[in-house]
């Protein structure tokens, strides 16, 4: 008994010393040879600003993708920031991090008693001292050496993903050819080696470009150093040395978090973590414009993004379309050449030069540094005593001296920049010249020459004042025909009772909302639906029909036409005009333009192929198989953060008051876009609830209080939210009544469900299992949340954000709204999907008077 004790006491001796081994390893900043990080133990950085250890991508913890990586130690959701094993996940719980005997920092895959190596730092020592670090600043370090003369081998911010921190560089080593850049991830849930990489191009002026693969196309350029104007909140280096060139960034304040990343999308984001709402907010990002695009307009063009009511592009002067037929196609990827102005032995000397201001430089990567240090006139002569430079600029040269940079040949992405940019001096062929003049004999020829010259420059002086007065008139008929209809559209909602409509015409009047609005020719639009035909019908919108169309670009739209005998639509119009042209999100429809002309009132919107959500969920046996779980839940997130737009992040809180999967469209890739705001309503930001005689949306999407009582606030999205998400889950519409012996709603069943711990009985039978049961727990708890019967208790878009994207704890959901019960029932029928389960009439209800 006495040496079974000795043991046991050994025994809890040993685990103990083991959890203290584990305990000093997780809390500290270090590892040291023979220690080893697994799956749940961490590095933490000494401020405790970072972590590393191993994480698990995607919405559920049930991921068997293990990838070792670097995130924000007291950020959530978990923002990673660097990965080590891209390409390479283990398995959930067999990583190993470990340092060997030769000074190596290597990660294992420990599987069957079997270590497969699958990443190491490549650092080698001949020393026996060596541990890794993680710095406050997010980089983890090889050191070498006794603690007092340590140096470091090896460090993680040589080797970035998609992020850079302060204090990395991205940029090339000239030398050795070593490139440090940002590539994306594959997806929001796959961090291995995505589409697009972010990386210095050093020839010329340096300058940044993104890439899209797999042919390393051009995506976007930045322009070439100095860059135009930054955030105050970074501090810029840039180095352009024999050496190197790279650029890297510091923040002065600490306590700000910021970073840069490229995304699965292909979009390079400046973002700063903002504590009060818990979330990172982008305050940069590129490519954002059409002209954005590295070489919109082709070659020897210009793009110009102001040009929102018509085509960016236009020929650099002295140039004309390759293709005329593309070009007014709106199609100008051809790009431009020079006009033959003179014979084309003529070398180019004697030309004059052109200023265009505030100009994004043309891609710099075969332009020429003439002179590190040159006046205008010097730069100017240089250029003009070479045949084929086609352009210079004069620039600051590391931010100090001016220097020429001169263009051979064709010059491409050139933009107009909106706040500012440099000065291009684009070369124009002058074909009789001074100097030609003298080179004729005789003053018969001087006069012919004369004649030659005065007779074409007075006809085309006339010609292009008869082509201005005409787009001059035609303009001005335009411009009068838009006024009248937007006084007209704001004077019909004066009389409205509505507080929240007389906001928006104070707000975002028509002096503001309009210009940035383009206006579309009836005739462009009559072409495009080839008159309106029933062919190109695809569906019936709130107040008139929607149909399918083709602009001459070849850009695919969805015009929405107001019905001439609907006694309504007037004030649905007005809220659409007014708020989707101010609404920029990734899962709101687009609006991008409209028409009024002879009676007709037209709305052009972005054409979404895959249609609307309940066209895939109640289809019955023609239920696309492209709507498994996965697919499901991302529409779901994609709903809820359009959502939260409008309720938080746009300029104004917006209640869209008729949230219903017939009005979530889907995109080719299947990304939901919340349309028709026909009947929403806008608050400034002291207001969050209000009340109308006029109740109008769909039953079983509308709230107990709005319907009973004419309350709307953000809650009242809230309620529909819950009720598309019930429909998701389930492939029910919500308005279902279910006959059994005591009928109920479809939410009365799936709270009985819930109350029976039955409630996974209500999943779609389409998905035949297959999906994350914990996921669709979570879902439809959420559901239950959002549909509770008093406002108060269900939460606001932010936390049902969260808790969609997290394994964050979900409250327990009180009884729902519309749990009744309806008298007379056959107590004999029950939903099979035979009889009249429900209904399916989706239409928007309009007109009902609360009581």
């Amino acid at each position: 008994m006495t040496g079974f004790t000795v043991i046991h006491r050994c025994v809890l001796l040993s685990t103990f010393l083991t959890l203290q081994l584990l305990l000093c390893i997780t809390a500290t900043d270090t590892l040291e040879a023979n220690q080893i990080i697994e799956d749940g133990s961490l590095l933490i950085s000494k401020g405790g600003k970072f972590a590393l250890g191993f994480f698990h991508p995607g919405h559920s913890s049930s991921s068997n993708r293990s990838y070792l990586g670097i995130w924000y130690h007291k950020v959530t959701p978990q923002t990673v920031v660097w990965v080590a094993n891209r390409n390479s996940p283990v398995n959930r719980t067999s990583g190993v991090l470990a340092l060997d005997g030769h000074g190596c920092l290597v990660l294992y895959s420990s599987h069957d008693q079997r270590r497969v190596p699958l990443w190491s730092a490549n650092a080698t020592s001949s020393v026996d001292t060596y541990v890794a670090q993680l710095l406050d600043s997010g980089n983890l370090v090889l050191l070498q050496g006794l603690p007092e003369q340590r140096r470091m081998v090896w460090q993680s911010f040589d080797y970035p993903t998609d992020t850079a921190l302060p204090g990395m560089r991205i940029g090339l080593n000239l030398r050795t050819g070593f490139d440090r850049n940002l590539t994306s991830w594959r997806s929001p849930d796959d961090p291995g080696i995505g589409n697009y990489s972010f990386q210095v191009h050093p020839n010329g002026s340096p300058q940044f470009f993104l890439y899209q693969k797999p042919n390393g196309n051009h995506y976007w350029r930045s322009g070439s150093w100095p860059w135009a104007h930054f955030p105050d909140l970074y501090n810029y280096t840039f180095v352009n040395g024999e050496d190197e060139v790279y650029f890297s960034f510091t923040v002065g304040d600490e306590n700000l978090l910021l970073r840069i990343v490229v995304d699965d999308t292909g979009t390079m984001k400046r973002l700063r973590w903002h504590e009060n709402d818990e979330r990172w907010k982008e305050y940069w990002s590129a490519p954002k414009s059409r002209c954005d695009y590295y070489g919109q307009c082709g070659v020897n063009s210009l793009c110009d993004p102001n040009n929102v009511n018509s085509f960016e592009c236009t020929c650099l002067p002295g140039y004309e379309p390759r293709s005329p037929g593309s070009w007014r196609l709106r199609d100008g990827s051809a790009g431009c050449v020079r006009k033959r102005l003179k014979p084309s032995s003529f070398c180019e000397r004697g030309e004059g030069f052109l200023r265009l201001d505030n100009i994004k430089v043309p891609d710099t990567s075969a332009a020429v540094w003439v002179s590190r240090s040159m006046t205008q006139a010097a730069c100017e002569e240089a250029c003009r005593s070479n045949c084929s430079c086609s352009a210079y600029s004069r620039r600051y040269l590391e931010g100090k001296e001016k220097g020429c940079l001169a263009w051979y040949g064709e010059l491409n992405d050139t933009v107009i920049f909106l706040d500012s940019g440099d000065d291009l001096y684009i070369s124009i062929s002058f074909w009789v010249t001074a100097e030609n003049l003298r080179k004729l004999s005789g003053d018969d020829a001087v006069v012919k020459v004369k004649l030659a010259i005065v007779v074409p420059s007075v006809a085309s002086v006339l010609f292009a004042m008869s082509i201005f007065v005409y787009f001059r008139l035609r303009s001005w008929k335009r411009e009068r025909v838009k006024s009248r209809w937007i006084k007209r559209v704001f004077d019909s909602a004066g009389g409205s009772n509505s507080s929240t409509g007389s906001l928006a015409a104070t707000v975002l009047g028509a002096n503001t909302i309009y210009p940035e609005l383009p206006f579309f020719d009836l005739r462009e639009i009559m072409t495009a639906t080839q008159n309106f035909s029933p062919a190109n019908k695809v569906g019936q919108g709130g107040f008139g029909e929607v149909y399918k169309g083709q602009l001459t670009n070849g850009e695919e739209v969805a015009v929405k036409r107001l019905s001439r005998s609907s006694g309504q639509g007037i004030e649905e119009l007005k809220n659409e005009v007014v708020l989707i042209a101010r609404l920029q999100h990734r899962n709101l429809v687009k609006l991008l333009g409209c028409c009024i002309e002879d009676e007709e009132q037209l709305l052009v919107y972005e054409y979404l192929p895959n249609k609307s959500l309940d066209s895939f969920l109640f289809a019955d046996e023609r239920r696309s198989p492209l709507l498994e779980w996965r697919i499901r839940f991302n529409i779901l997130v994609g709903i809820a953060r359009g959502i939260l737009y409008l309720h938080q992040d746009s300029r104004f809180r917006i209640i869209h008051r008729d949230l219903k999967s017939s009005n979530v469209l889907l995109d080719a890739e299947m990304n939901p876009k919340i349309s028709d705001f026909g009947l929403a309503k806008i608050f400034d930001s002291d207001h969050t609830q209000n009340k109308t005689s006029r109740v109008v949306g769909t039953y079983g999407y509308m709230s107990p209080e709005y319907a009973v009582f004419g309350k709307f606030s953000v809650k009242s999205d809230v309620f529909s939210f819950g009720a598309i998400l019930l429909e998701v889950v389930s492939g029910k519409r919500i308005n279902c009544f279910l006959h059994e012996a005591a009928p109920r709603t479809w939410i009365g069943h799936v709270w009985n469900l819930w109350s029976e711990k039955r409630v996974l009985e209500i999943m779609d039978p389409s998905l035949k299992e297959c999906y994350v049961a914990e996921e669709a727990l979570r879902c439809i708890q959420l559901g239950l949340l959002c549909v509770q019967e008093d406002a108060m208790d269900r939460p606001n878009m932010s936390a049902v954000v969260l808790m969609l994207n997290s394994e964050t704890p979900i409250p327990s959901p009180k009884q729902p709204a519309f749990v009744f019960r309806r008298p007379g029932a056959d107590a004999n029928s029950v939903m099979a999907g035979g009889g009249d389960p429900c209904s399916i009439n989706d239409l928007t209800l309009t007109g009902v008077v609360s009581r």
